[in-house]
């Protein structure tokens, strides 16, 4: 298998509201530090933007029409990688991790738009939060991910 063939492709938005915090949610699965912003898999014959609208929606509920993408914002493209425990329980063990491209946008909707018991929640809670924060929020093998994320959008946030 390739180098790229270890990870599983995905795509994932940072999305800020009028104040610049960013939305994230609580993991069903994690009770621990596992707030994460949208993000999953990209479907076969997807292309990144039209695979992270879809997770947004699926995850959310917020309709497509809601989100604007920041306006010459970079897709970023990132990896990160599973402790050992958990490779062979996520993806049949397929994967060693995840690389995914990650755009920033702007909601343009209000809270009431967010529904996270949808069909494919993965969410108990949610909340606008400081970007800032975001590294420590996140499961400890993401950390560096989001990091780069930030320092990729830092000019916007």
């Amino acid at each position: 298998m390739s180098e790229e063939g270890r990870y599983r492709f995905g795509a994932g938005i940072m999305l800020l509201n009028q104040e610049r915090r960013v939305w994230v949610g609580q993991r069903i699965d994690n009770p621990g530090p596992a707030w994460q912003m949208p993000q999953g898999g990209v479907d076969e014959q997807e292309d990144s933007w039209a695979g992270a609208l879809r997770e947004l929606e699926e995850e959310t509920g917020i309709a497509r029409h809601l989100v604007s993408r920041v306006d010459g914002s970079p897709c970023i493209d990132v990896r990160y990688e599973l402790p050992d425990e958990l490779r062979a329980q996520l993806w049949k063990g397929r994967y060693v991790g995840q690389r995914q491209h990650w755009y920033l946008c702007t909601f343009k909707g209000r809270d009431a738009d967010v529904r996270i018991d949808g069909e494919h929640a993965e969410f108990s809670r949610w909340k606008w939060e400081d970007p800032r924060l975001l590294p420590e929020l996140i499961v400890p093998f993401k950390r560096g991910m989001y990091e780069a994320i930030l320092g990729g959008f830092a000019r916007w946030l």
